[in-house]
């Protein structure tokens, strides 16, 4: 019973996966209380436009197009408290989402956004437990509950949310000179450590997705999630928080996506995986479980992370790993010219459609180690899905984000942000 209960505690932490950009536009209606959209730039789209366009060197790629996603991206998902909306998900909104928008408003230099989404985070998904916060992540789930109120409807942590965050925090601190902005963030990475990090195998220092409560399942077992593993993240944290050994994280983060790529036999990475702490292995979940070992939605961003490492930091392992586990993608792509959403460990599709949010991560990918297949894939399957300022669906939050996230140039970032003051 104890085993069934924490699958179903899991489930319901894993809602952060996203949809397919292929859903029907539907008019959704805004929570009454939160009922203001944004529908123009307070100063004027115009003048909205040219500081996002100054924010990216004249040679980005997609420059215009960059510029214009998220300013339609801002009027329309994010309204005008901060309040980011997953319109597809009965309008929840996520700390996943608050985060994606401080990281993007703050490469896009865009001061006034990244405020109200960081404030919305902070006054509505604090972690409370009869009424007293437990500590500064936020909680990963806010909607209507069934009572009709709107609020937290799930308590626990999202590490992926709370890892973009204090990264989105860390380069607003440097490009903005806001230290109380790098204050949050440090505060925000001690409880990060205490609260997302266990001790594994040989004692070796792991990322969890969540509260350990939610992702041990036993004394020796560790429920992963590769896509939430962000070594250029943790090279950052190094820097401004010294009393964490945060790059011991970089080093168990290549060990989990290396050795468990491994699970499947044509070296995908998986949303999900299990490390025994005792012997070091990584097993399949459960086929009982609701989380599977699989390459899917969740896997898409390891390409990304992974790359920003390889750009931002030049890390050997992360071009070896782009190299080696993008092999069966490759060779798909040169067969067919497309790629399925979902494959499983022997290498097999599982449905007929595709996503525009994996094409896009790959695209971030391949412009490192191939850049031939990521011309192909940009002008074949990620370009073609935009029209006026939106990726596919109207209502499609993640694949809005991940098309931003992906197209962005690595070396778009200045390298300010990369760097200690």
């Amino acid at each position: 019973m104890r085993h069934l209960l924490l699958l179903a505690a899991i489930a319901s932490l894993i809602g952060l996966c996203s949809c397919t950009s292929g859903y029907s536009v539907v008019n959704h209606k805004i929570p009454e209380q939160k009922a203001t959209v944004v529908t123009s730039a307070p100063n004027g789209s115009s003048e909205k436009l040219a500081i996002f366009l100054a924010a990216l060197p004249k040679a980005t790629p997609n420059r215009d197009l960059l510029a214009q996603s998220w300013d339609s991206y801002r009027q329309r998902f994010i309204q005008t408290d901060g309040r980011v909306i997953d319109f597809e998900a009965s309008d929840r909104s996520t700390s996943e989402g608050q985060a994606y928008a401080m990281l993007r408003a703050v490469i896009i230099n865009d001061p006034e956004t990244f405020a109200l989404t960081l404030k919305w985070g902070e006054n509505n998904l604090q972690r409370q437990e009869n009424g007293k916060r437990l500590d500064s992540l936020w909680a990963w789930k806010w909607g209507q509950k069934t009572s009709g109120i709107w609020g937290a409807i799930d308590n626990n942590f999202a590490s992926d949310g709370d890892i973009d965050a204090i990264t989105a925090l860390i380069f607003a601190s440097r490009r903005w000179n806001r230290p109380e902005y790098l204050a949050l963030a440090k505060v925000k990475l001690q409880d990060l450590w205490n609260f997302s990090t266990a001790p594994g195998y040989k004692g070796k220092r792991y990322l969890l997705p969540g509260p350990a409560a939610a992702f041990m399942p036993n004394a020796s077992t560790l429920y992963l999630n590769p896509s939430y593993l962000a070594p250029y993240a943790f090279r950052l944290f190094a820097q401004v928080d010294k009393e964490r050994d945060w790059l011991s994280l970089v080093d168990t983060s290549y060990e989990i996506l290396e050795n468990s790529s491994q699970l499947s036999t044509v070296g995908l990475p998986s949303d999900w995986v299990a490390l025994d702490t005792i012997t070091g292995k990584y097993q399949p979940l459960p086929q009982s479980s609701p989380i599977q070992t699989l390459y899917g939605f969740d896997a898409y961003r390891v390409w990304w992370r992974v790359g920003l490492d390889a750009a931002w930091f030049n890390s050997p392992k992360a071009r070896r790993y782009l190299g080696a586990s993008t092999k069966h993608l490759q060779k798909l792509w040169r067969e067919q010219s497309r790629l399925p959403a979902r494959i499983d460990l022997q290498g097999k599709g599982l449905v007929e459609y595709e996503a525009t949010s994996q094409y896009a991560m790959l695209y971030s990918a391949w412009g490192l180690i191939e850049p031939k297949l990521a011309s192909e894939v940009l002008v074949k399957k990620v370009l073609p899905q935009y029209k006026q300022g939106i990726w596919g669906d109207h209502s499609a939050y993640y694949t809005q984000n991940l098309a931003w996230l992906g197209l962005l140039p690595h070396k778009a970032i200045p390298e300010q942000l990369l760097q200690p003051n």
